[in-house]
């Protein structure tokens, strides 16, 4: 029997399916020009869940890819969770809108910490999710172009007490390079927060990555270039398909 549930994310640029590698913008791989259509194949292979990514949004600091969200909720009965620019309450509202049922906070968190309790206040702690992307322990904001003074243990603490209840963890040094995720630290998270409605992001290249986030008992894991590359088939995700199913 499977727990953790899984995943598949679309980050978008310039209305493309596209993957960075170490969230560097010079390292581009498109993997499929209509983002519509590979969610509704993530719907038919049987995922519920969506992370969709506005990398363009993340760069701007503001939603760009507004209309790409809008096309996929219409599109499919997936639960779709939204980030990348999201910066202001009119960011948030026109993502809520456009379908998204939660929305990750991120740089926002850093910046202006009150906006986001708010939102938490308005719109409740199961809309909003906590974006932790980490760079040897310390947040990174603005698309990960900047590192901040504030530490990963500090920034989960800080907003556990403040109501989050779910965190996306993203440890930036593996992302998009398929070389295994940092179990260690999001099984340190869960020991320490056993409640958290953690979302593993970052590094995962193969079914066996995913075994071991389940195995430390994570509750979701967030994957995207070991599925486009083919390293994770239809094959491998069924028994955790059908595990959710039951």
């Amino acid at each position: 029997m499977h727990n953790i549930e899984l995943i598949p994310a679309i980050d978008i640029i310039d209305g493309k399916c596209v993957r960075l590698t170490r969230g560097d913008y010079q390292q581009v791989a498109t993997y499929n020009d209509d983002p519509v259509d590979q969610a509704k194949q993530f719907e038919a292979l049987g995922f519920r869940r969506l992370h969709v990514v506005d990398l363009d949004g993340a760069k701007s600091k503001h939603i760009v890819n507004v209309g790409v969200l809008s096309a996929i909720t219409h599109a499919t009965s997936l639960t779709v969770d939204f980030g990348g620019g999201v910066k202001s309450n009119d960011d948030l509202d026109r993502a809520f809108q456009a379908g998204a049922s939660m929305v990750t906070a991120g740089s926002i968190a850093i910046t202006h910490p009150e906006e986001v309790g708010k939102w938490i206040g308005h719109f409740g702690a199961d809309r909003i999710i906590l974006g932790a992307d980490a760079h040897d322990g310390r947040i990174s904001i603005n698309g990960w172009k900047e590192d901040s003074s504030v530490s990963l243990t500090d920034f989960l603490h800080e907003w556990v007490d403040a109501g989050i209840t779910k965190v996306l963890c993203t440890d930036i040094s593996r992302d998009g390079t398929l070389q295994g995720p940092s179990t260690a630290l999001y099984r340190d998270i869960m020991a320490r927060y056993p409640h958290l409605q953690l979302i593993a992001s970052g590094g995962v290249g193969n079914i066996a990555d995913i075994a071991a986030l389940d195995q430390a008992k994570v509750p979701a894991v967030v994957f995207g270039k070991a599925w486009y590359e083919g390293k994770i088939t239809a094959a491998d995700i069924q028994p955790y398909i059908n595990s959710k199913e039951r």
